[in-house]
């Protein structure tokens, strides 16, 4: 517990984060009772300002949480209309037909949105049934009771000096209370990750794995425009380099969303994911689509990939995981949204009940139980055995032999049981003279960028006088260590430039450029050594996305 003397408020519910999971559950928690007080902290400047995601919608979690959101103008405007799937050569493409497909795999009654613009709708349906919405509000710790339970978080704290000591300008924040806390700060969450580990809530469960998604959008010729048009690839330029794919959404407006997903449990440390985005967009295929066009945004953030088997424990006394906190993506669909919605009212339903019955701080075993056996337990489940496959036998085994698990799980049961996924994303990854380096083309200009210009495009921006919030545990790592064993692969899955190496009189130097952080937290899962840690920077800043 701080020394620091900060107000109180005291809430029924506080929910950390303001995307889809956290939105869902403080709109629930006002639909089962007005008078309950529910906040809701969001570090990014407004809402949507940090939300990045693909995305197709699954509505399913819309519609139970408010059947009549087309009358009240949710920003799903354009529905899917036709589905592609190809592999890629570096000269070509195989179309891979729809129809050997498992039914979940077909977009049909799906949308493709902005996800940043539905939580921003969504928080204003907060807003009308009185829940506190309060944007630019890190949450930077977290509170204990005195028997160990999570009492709340402190947020709002701004002005500290770079060596971490109060400014001038000091404001210590405020402490919030709740009866119960909800965790939906998205993929490996700082509080999350703290509380995964106090409690020891993957204790038995699989290790999690990641990818790292990255996002252009593209505004293009009009002649070339198909709204609702959705098409996936696999294959080039990736290859046996590693897992991953990408996908081309046709929204409305002339609007291309353009985006990669490299899995993070690749082996060789020489790996550029972001230069293997900008390689992918020179295929044919894309440059055709995008010649003509202009790049208007772009951004990146990490992917909960380990699924059934990796979700760990979602609540512990006073507090409750939700979403991507879990992880709860369905990985060959590449949705969560829908997901995480649904476990937003799901945890909201148990704390309902709870504080109903006079219970608090206490764990919410129904929204645990609720999760793994209802709706997304399902959904999951029945595609638990794709990214093992994947990451251990490849591209082709997971097209064949994850088609064919996914198909006998329509019928309840499974080839395999229950795949492990065995090592972290950290621990994947090899020394580098195992390994050839990777030649990657210089970036044209026109269809591939370098990453600094790229990150303008995301409008980052961090307060420089503050503490740097990615923290290096022991400072002499990434040139003693990573540098002679793995070639400090930091410089090249960042998708956004922040680690350098840099040559000195005095010899190579470790710079951290936190301004340009994306808060992707790729650092924090593949640092080989584990060496890294993200913790939130002040309120408000990061990234500001439009419309992704």
């Amino acid at each position: 517990m701080s020394e620091i003397e900060r107000e109180a408020m005291e809430y029924d519910v506080v929910i950390v984060g303001a995307g889809p999971a956290g939105l869902s559950a403080a709109i629930r928690l006002k639909q089962l009772d007005p008078s309950r007080e529910v906040v809701v902290l969001e570090k990014g400047s407004e809402v949507g300002a940090h939300i990045l995601s693909g995305a197709v919608l699954d509505p399913c979690g819309l519609n139970k949480l408010i059947p009549d959101w087309k009358e009240k103008g949710a920003p799903l405007n354009v529905p899917v209309k036709d589905d592609n799937f190809f592999m890629l050569g570096e000269g070509g493409k195989v179309r891979i037909p729809n129809f050997p497909m498992p039914p979940l795999m077909n977009n049909h009654g799906n949308y493709v949105v902005s996800m940043g613009n539905v939580c921003r709708w969504m928080a204003e349906q907060a807003e009308e049934l009185g829940v506190e919405v309060f944007p630019g509000m890190a949450c930077s710790e977290v509170i204990y009771g005195e028997n160990g339970e999570v009492k709340g978080v402190v947020a709002g704290e701004f002005g500290r000096n770079p060596d971490g000591t109060p400014g001038p300008s000091y404001e210590p924040g405020m402490e919030l209370h709740g009866k119960y806390v909800f965790l939906s700060e998205g993929v490996r969450g700082s509080l999350s990750k703290e509380v995964i580990a106090k409690y020891d809530l993957s204790k038995g469960k699989e290790p999690q794995k990641f990818g790292l998604g990255m996002k252009e959008i593209w505004e293009i010729d009009p002649a070339k425009h198909k709204p609702g048009s959705v098409t996936h690839t696999m294959g080039w330029p990736l290859g046996s380099n590693a897992g991953g794919g990408s996908f081309i959404y046709h929204l409305d407006n002339n609007q291309v969303y353009v985006g990669f997903v490299v899995h993070l449990n690749y082996k060789n440390p020489n790996l550029y994911p972001y230069m293997e985005f900008q390689r992918f967009k020179h295929h044919p295929m894309v440059k055709e689509l995008l010649e003509g066009g202009k790049r208007v945004a772009y951004g990146g953030r990490a992917i909960t990939e380990g699924g059934y088997q990796s979700m760990p424990k979602m609540v512990a006394p006073g507090v409750a995981l939700l979403g991507c906190s879990v992880g709860m993506v369905n990985v060959p669909r590449i949705k969560g949204n829908h997901n995480a919605m649904l476990s937003g009212m799901a945890a909201a339903e148990a704390a309902h009940a709870a504080i109903e019955a006079g219970r608090a701080s206490d764990e919410l075993n129904d929204y645990e139980t609720e999760v793994r056996e209802g709706a997304i337990g399902k959904d999951l489940k029945k595609v638990r055995n794709v990214k093992p496959l994947w990451s251990k036998y490849g591209l082709l085994a997971s097209l064949s032999l994850g088609g064919l698990d996914m198909w006998t799980n329509t019928l309840g049961f499974s080839l395999f049981g229950t795949l492990s996924h065995g090592k972290t994303d950290a621990e994947a990854t090899e020394p580098a003279d195992k390994h050839k380096t990777i030649d990657y083309p210089k970036p044209d200009g026109k269809l591939s960028f370098d990453r600094l210009t790229n990150v303008s495009f995301s409008m980052t921006n961090h307060e420089e006088n503050q503490p740097c919030h990615l923290r290096l545990m022991d400072p002499t790592i990434p040139i003693e260590h990573n540098l002679p064993k793995f070639n400090e692969p930091a410089q090249r899955y960042c998708p956004a430039g922040v680690y350098e190496v840099v040559e000195k009189e005095s010899g190579p130097e470790f710079v951290i450029n936190f301004q340009n952080c994306v808060h992707c937290k790729t650092c924090d899962i593949k640092d080989p050594p584990q060496n890294i840690k993200w913790v939130t920077p002040q309120g408000g800043d990061g990234p500001n996305y439009p419309n992704m």
